[in-house]
Formats: C-alpha cells, sequence, structure tokens
C-alpha cells in the first residue's frame, strides 16, 4: 500500500517536491495539498491531480487521511507545524532550517522523543547526492585517513532583480540561509563533533538592500570544533557564472573534493575565446537526483521506522549557524 502523502508549501521548491512526489517517487501517493494561496492550490489540482486541497494548515495536518506530511513553508512555521504533524499521528519530512531559533528546535526534539514510532526528517539534500555519499563512504573507509577540516562552499548565481533583498528579512541570514548545508556536511564528514567557537566576516558587493536585514552577500567563517577538526565556509549570491557547490575534505592521508568547476556535463571548449565549459545554472540542476533519492529514502524510512538523519543533526545546524550569524554581527568570535 502506497504512502499517502500532503505537502504544505508550494512555492518554487514546494512545486519541485510535489512533483517528485506525485511522479518519481516510489511507494508514495500525493494525496492532499496545503497552501494560503488560491493559484498554488489550482496548480496542484490542474497540474498534479490533487484533488484534496486545504488552505487551512490545521485541517490539513489533522486529515486522517495522511499518513505523512512534506512541510515547505516559511522557515518561521516549520518548528510549530512539524510539532502538530507529529501530535496528529503523522510523519513528517521538513525542508531546512528546522528552525532559526536554537529553543524551537530542542523543542521539536524533546515532542518527536514522545512519538518514537513517527518519523521527524529535516531536508538536508546533500547527504542524498550520489558524489556526495561516495565522498562520505570514502571517508568512513579510511581512504584520506583522519579528516580534520572540510573547506565547503554554496554560491548562488546572481540575480539582478534582487529575490534574496526581499527574502532576508526572513532567511536569518546567509548562513542560515546557504551555508546551513554546508554546515551539516562538515560535521557529517567529520564524524558528527560539536562546535565550540565561531568567527564570520562578510561584504556587501552587489546588493545594498542587504544592509537593512545586518546581512551580507559574501560571508566567509571559521568554526572551531572540539578534538581539533575545523571547517572553513563561503557562502555566495553573487557568481557570475551559474551555481557552484563544492567542498573539499582535507585528512592526515589525503584530500577529496565534490563539485570543483561546476560543470554540467563533460564537455569541454576550446577556441579562439579560450578553454570553458558549461556550468550547471542554480541548485535544482545539481542536486536534481539529489532530491529524487531525499524523497525516497523519506519514504523508505517511515515504512522502516529508522530515519537516514535525526532532528539532531538539524538542531546542531541551527547552534552552528546562529553562532556563525552573530560572529558576524558583533565582529568577535562567538561560543557556539
Amino acid at each position: 500500500m502506497s504512502l499517502r502523502i500532503g505537502i504544505a508549501g508550494l512555492g518554487r521548491l514546494g512545486k519541485r517536491h510535489a512533483e517528485q512526489l506525485a511522479r518519481f517517487t516510489p511507494g508514495a501517493q500525493l494525496v492532499a495539498a496545503c497552501s494560503p494561496v488560491a493559484a498554488e492550490l489550482q496548480w496542484a489540482r490542474d497540474a498534479l491531480g490533487v484533488t484534496t486541497l486545504h488552505e487551512s494548515f490545521d485541517a490539513f495536518v489533522a486529515d486522517p487521511a495522511l499518513d505523512a506530511v512534506v512541510l515547505v513553508t516559511p522557515t518561521t512555521l516549520h518548528a510549530r507545524q512539524t510539532v502538530a504533524a507529529l501530535e496528529a499521528g503523522k510523519h513528517v519530512f521538513v525542508e531546512k532550517p528546522l528552525s532559526l531559533d536554537l529553543a524551537d528546535c530542542e523543542q521539536v526534539q524533546a515532542v518527536a522523543a514522545r512519538y518514537p514510532d513517527r518519523i521527524a526528517m529535516v531536508g538536508f539534500v546533500r547527504r542524498f547526492d550520489p558524489s556526495y555519499a561516495q565522498a562520505k563512504a570514502d571517508v568512513d573507509a579510511g581512504a584520506i585517513g583522519r579528516p580534520f577540516l572540510v573547506r565547503s562552499q554554496t554560491c548562488d548565481l546572481n540575480d539582478p532583480e534582487g529575490f534574496f533583498v526581499r527574502f532576508a528579512p526572513t532567511s536569518g541570514g546567509i548562513f542560515m540561509d546557504c551555508s546551513v548545508h554546508d554546515i551539516d556536511l562538515a560535521r557529517w564528514m567529520l564524524g558528527n563533533p560539536r562546535a565550540t567557537r565561531a568567527f564570520a566576516s562578510g561584504t556587501i558587493a552587489l546588493h545594498p538592500g542587504l544592509a537593512e536585514c545586518g546581512d551580507v552577500d559574501n560571508g566567509l567563517a571559521i568554526v572551531e570544533f572540539e578534538g581539533g577538526a575545523r571547517a572553513v565556509f563561503y557562502a555566495s549570491r553573487t557568481m557570475a557564472h551559474g551555481h557552484e557547490t563544492t567542498t573539499e575534505v582535507i585528512g592526515t592521508a589525503g584530500m577529496l573534493s565534490v563539485g570543483i568547476g561546476a560543470q554540467r556535463d563533460r564537455v569541454v571548449t576550446r577556441d579562439a575565446q579560450g578553454v570553458r565549459h558549461r556550468p550547471v545554472a542554480d541548485f535544482f540542476e545539481r542536486f536534481g537526483e539529489a532530491f529524487q533519492r531525499e524523497m525516497g529514502a523519506f519514504v523508505a524510512a517511515c515504512r522502516s521506522g529508522v530515519a537516514p538523519l535525526t532532528l539532531a543533526d538539524a538542531t546542531e545546524a541551527t547552534r552552528i549557524g546562529a553562532a556563525i550569524t552573530r560572529s558576524l554581527r558583533s565582529g568577535q568570535v562567538e561560543a557556539v
């Protein structure tokens, strides 16, 4: 029997998840959608054939026809809605970050602990990318000795219309929005050490409107972990060539890298203008397969009762991201 899933939130990422569930996720059936925007509900009905449509989240989460819910709503709603879904007897997939507030993350963990039969999974999609999964397997197999340093970046194609400026008041800042994936990857590759201190700096290169929110369009951070491991993060919203997510893991016996060069394919052109290749356009293109594998992993977790990552991972990502953001604004090293 298929897992009956409802989705809340049908913005640009929500639509991708909805299409994935409706068309490409074996064992799942997208049976309901929730949004306060009438046009988004109409899209779910017309494009995907979803017939149960809710404007009210409370009515949606109480729907007895649902086994699980996928939450792709604004970040400020994630924690409350995750708790509501768990208390309504549903498995939950919630997009990152779990919350911008550490206390909210800890509350969700406490509620989830009362319902061990229900899966609560946060969308750290890069863990499901085949290249990152292989890199993690190689690290665990000792291919580079003991890993002690991760350098990771999330760099988006510049948007001259300034989408991220409009998003800045609720995004939590560039590190919570972009680098939370890199933070999770670094902890994962290093064996989940606890962070102790963080320092960050940044600049506004192209989008002065971010200053009103205390945000930047390019930021750098360094995080120290117990046991001596370190991580360096770079986040940018101003790349001229396309989207570039890259990660390097350095160990005592070697190093490995993922995503260097932002290459769309293996075609390299050499002509009078130089040597070049076509870049990945955005994170949807870069992580298309990972999104597919992620939804498949959620459905499998609901069946098996074992989640591939924990709410504690999401809490630690928020803890570190918040410390980095405090450092950006204070100009001082911050305790994590």
